[in-house]
């Protein structure tokens, strides 16, 4: 398979996303006025809760079976360590370079983020039915590409609706809270007898003030007050204090999780392993003589709606971001680094200490799929998420532009890289 036939297949996955990238930039323009902001908001909802569920299904119950997640079960493991390295250079450079603070949650997102579903859909099988494909018989090699990149793309949107999602929301609420501190005006010195020199500058504090009244005063409306216990004597004792403070915690942890796991996206990936783990319910939707197969055809139509919509709203986000974003070079320059030269080298490492151990199957294209996993662009649904949580919405779709247009040029010269060194 000679270069530019690599760089061609590599390129068409790109070159599809970067033109509806546009199309959906056209569409956003005031000339055109069909992607709002509300409407890409609400648009963006309905692909969080019902495309991407439907597309990771409908992928899921169709291609993969028990005795793939057993014997491919080294793929999970690649995954989260691209998640881990990713991650971890993406917090290093956020603390190098030091972006806004409502960039730094995004820019480790992008770092540790790939691409992993249809961007391999698309090279994976592409290039197994090239001349010359390194990967064997070109009708077997495409069906187990498309197997091995629908389980990549269920992990993957696992990983990414669980750690990424969380990582988003969280760097969300910090970046609110801040934002509320510093809009919140200073409270007001309400007393009366307050001079240039208050107690506190002067020092004169005190832990505890004792309030002391007679044991019954009569007021004008024949009430009385009752004695007021001391401030010191309502307070709560430490230990007291700690056991509360653990149980609060631990509920919150408890709740962020079932949050996560009820997440739409997530609930279509456990769903989906669980129908394709499982023959007889397998056998109810799948198939030509499945009994339930108008809920296959169902869930796969919707899915099919994912990609171009999540593409589209990108678009849109992106001429806002042209107009507003101002992110220095110095960070567009680093997610590239991250992504297409610090952590594809990582990958040969694993893939090659797995090799060595004897825990990969003697398939060479799943070491491929492996090894592509770590040099593809960052998530689409990073803009989705960004979209949810309303932060960096213009300056992810910026980031998405430089990192798709790089991509071209980095998944063709890796392509070439991986399969040289397999074959």
């Amino acid at each position: 398979m000679g270069f530019w036939s690599l760089f061609t297949t590599a390129s068409m996955p790109i070159l599809e996303v970067l033109l509806l990238t546009a199309l959906g930039a056209i569409m956003a323009t005031q000339y055109f006025n069909l992607l709002s902001s509300d409407t890409r908001k609400s648009l963006n909802k309905i692909v969080f809760v019902a495309f991407t569920p439907s597309l990771i299904f409908a992928s899921l119950a169709k291609t993969v079976t028990l005795e793939d997640i057993i014997s491919w079960w080294f793929m999970p493991i690649n995954i989260g360590i691209t998640f881990l390295c990713g991650g971890i250079l993406g917090w290093i450079a956020t603390k190098i370079i030091r972006p806004k603070p409502h960039m730094e949650g995004l820019l480790i997102a992008m770092c540790s983020t790939g691409n992993l579903g249809n961007i391999l859909l698309i090279i994976v099988p592409a290039i197994c039915t090239q001349g010359g494909s390194p990967f064997g018989e070109h009708s077997v090699c495409k069906s187990k590409g498309l197997s091995y990149s629908s389980f990549s793309m269920a992990l993957g949107s696992f990983y990414i609706w669980t750690y990424t999602y969380q990582l988003l929301k969280s760097s969300s609420l910090r970046y609110t809270a801040m934002k509320e501190t510093e809009d919140s005006p200073p409270e007001p010195n309400k007393d009366t007898n307050a001079d240039e020199k208050t107690q506190l500058l002067n020092g004169e504090t005190q832990e505890y003030i004792d309030v002391v009244v007679p044991l019954s005063y009569s007021t004008s409306d024949n009430t009385q007050i009752q004695p007021v216990k001391t401030l010191h004597q309502g307070l709560l004792s430490k230990d007291e204090k700690e056991d509360k403070s653990s149980s609060s915690k631990l509920k919150d942890i408890l709740h962020s999780v079932l949050e996560e796991l009820l997440a739409p996206p997530t609930l279509g990936s456990i769903v989906g392993l669980v129908f394709g783990a499982t023959p007889w319910l397998k056998n109810l939707v799948i198939g030509d003589e499945a009994p339930l197969r108008v809920i296959q055809d169902s869930v796969t139509l919707l899915g099919d709606g994912t990609l171009p919509c999540i593409t589209l709203i990108l678009g849109g986000n992106l001429i806002q971001g042209l107009r507003k974003a101002n992110i220095r070079p110095v960070i567009i320059i680093t997610m590239i680094c991250v992504r297409y030269v610090i952590l594809p080298i990582v990958g040969i490492m694993v893939v090659k200490a797995a090799t060595s151990l004897g825990i990969l199957p003697a398939d060479p294209l799943f070491s491929f799929v492996l090894l592509i996993q770590y040099t593809v662009p960052p998530a689409m649904n990073i803009s989705t998420m960004a979209q949810l949580f309303n932060v960096g919405q213009e300056e992810c779709s910026v980031l998405t532009m430089w990192s798709y247009l790089a991509a071209a040029f980095a998944l063709t010269g890796w392509s070439t890289v991986f399969m040289w060194i397999l074959t």
